[in-house]
């Protein structure tokens, strides 16, 4: 089985997206449209109108659209291809820009095999969420052209996860980041953080177009694009604006891979059978539990459980957060069996908040550990410090020696504040804002907040260099820029 550490595809010529900085991969799927336009699934119709069903995490359910094929719509489909098929509901488009994308990724056959072997750990989930909410199912297929289906995809822009947020974006979708965790790479939470997203963005623009290039650029972005045709008496559609190369490649690029996927003999692509059932299960933890520990009771290798489960930045995952730990559906009953034998600890971490007074040195004689220990196991460098209501993991027993931190999970820049030798260990994020006054540019406001101009178009979804005055932007805290 294909892992999530599997290397996405490097950035490639057509369209010129070399100036990708949202998306973690311009390398990802997307091109051709031969494909007719294909009759929406009625629920899908209004394309978006209905929320999100409370529902539960497993829950069968039959489509019941019409298909671009002759299917007989009473029997439920067997894999998770035929479902997302059915209900396809953005207008197709058909231009050159799409031609060479799906030329380009017809002929990596081995990569588009790895990124779907990839997807099957998580489409089920995703198109679920998709039919509860009467969305088009090619939104399924998004995460090809962001993340190649690799959780742990970092973009130049800092945008993490399946769903590429950037560390504002996801904020402003309650994806907690944090010393513990980043749940811009949680599945679930970020699945749902991208439809809320998507939805929003429909309905600001009412076209599914406009929408999936704000995703990629933002949306006052597109507004000011559109307001700017507009007013020069032009048409406002996506394929009529002024748009930088990636944005410009990004509609093009899934309507390739929607085109592959609705027929990929086509294109002599052999897709992986992704049955129609759920893959994961949840389990929610209220007690502290090493990622090692909980990947041995489920029986399962270490590197396939941080795969289901990569939101965590350390070894220890900790029960205060009640934490959704997630499974293949054939190992919970393992899972919960081999729990129910455990006699031992289920962690060998104390978590340890530092109180007024508290030094590393005293914290180390209180569990009988040295001061280097307590810096390995937290990812603090020799001039780091702490100070009160700071968290600290404090190992004992075979952990005592060992660093929490998961090294080969944790892509470096968006490893806490601390593992980068600075003041702060687990603290909260305070994000200041600054108002654009007359005079101001990108360059003059990140030198007045010791920053760089590159962090701040990344935080505040900024293109080129021009920013407009009395608009509020965001500046990187000592944690933002992580």
């Amino acid at each position: 089985m294909a892992l999530a550490a599997c290397a996405p595809l490097p950035p490639a010529n057509p369209g010129d997206t070399s100036s990708a900085d949202t998306s973690a991969n311009t390398e990802a799927m997307s091109s051709v449209a031969d494909l007719p336009n294909v009759p929406a699934n009625p629920r899908v119709a209004a394309a978006t109108q209905g929320r999100r069903l409370d529902s539960p995490l497993i829950k069968q359910v039959a489509p019941t659209g019409l298909s671009p094929l002759v299917v007989d719509l009473t029997v439920a489909p067997t894999d998770v291809w035929t479902r997302i098929r059915r209900s396809f509901a953005v207008p197709n488009i058909d231009t050159p820009l799409v031609r060479e994308w799906e030329n380009f990724y017809a002929s990596k056959p081995e990569y588009l095999q790895r990124t779907a072997q990839r997807a099957g750990k998580y489409l089920y989930y995703i198109i679920e969420e998709i039919d509860q909410r009467g969305m088009p199912s090619e939104l399924a297929l998004l995460p090809f052209v962001e993340s190649s289906f690799d959780p742990w995809a970092l973009s130049r822009s800092q945008a993490s996860g399946l769903w590429q947020f950037v560390p504002a974006t996801g904020r402003g979708y309650n994806l907690k980041q944090d010393w513990w965790r980043d749940e811009r790479r949680d599945p679930i939470a970020s699945t749902n953080a991208a439809l809320d997203y998507l939805q929003y963005l429909f309905e600001f623009h009412g076209d599914w177009h406009l929408a999936l290039a704000s995703y990629n650029w933002g949306e006052g972005s597109v507004k000011r694009a559109i307001e700017k045709k507009a007013g020069q008496g032009m048409p406002t559609d996506y394929l009529s604006l002024d748009m930088p190369d990636e944005t410009r490649n990004y509609v093009p690029k899934l309507q390739a891979i929607k085109n592959i996927i609705a027929n990929p003999a086509k294109f002599s692509i052999v897709l992986p059978t992704i049955d129609n059932q759920p893959y994961f299960v949840t389990v929610t933890k209220s007690r502290n539990i090493d990622v090692k520990l909980a990947a041995q009771l489920a029986e399962m290798p270490l590197e396939e459980f941080k795969a289901l489960n990569p939101s965590f930045n350390r070894g220890v995952i900790l029960g205060r957060h009640e934490p959704t730990l997630i499974l293949p559906a054939d190992r919970i009953g393992v899972f919960e069996a081999n729990l129910l034998a455990h006699n031992g600890e289920l962690s060998s971490w104390h978590t340890h908040q530092m109180a007024r007074g508290d030094t590393l040195a005293s914290v180390a004689k209180q569990y009988r550990t040295s001061v280097a220990t307590l810096r390995s196991a937290n990812g603090l460098g020799p001039k780091s410090s702490v100070s009160a209501g700071d968290s600290l993991i404090v190992p004992v027993g075979a952990a005592a020696g060992q660093p929490a931190i998961i090294a080969t999970a944790v892509p470096a820049a968006v490893r806490p504040v601390a593992a980068r030798g600075t003041a702060a260990v687990g603290k909260k994020v305070h994000v200041r804002t600054h108002r654009v006054g007359k005079g101001d540019s990108l360059s003059s406001i990140a030198k007045r907040y010791d920053t760089t101009v590159d962090q701040l178009r990344a935080l505040n979804r900024i293109k080129g260099s021009a920013v407009q005055m009395g608009k509020t932007l965001q500046i990187p805290g000592t944690d933002s820029r992580s």
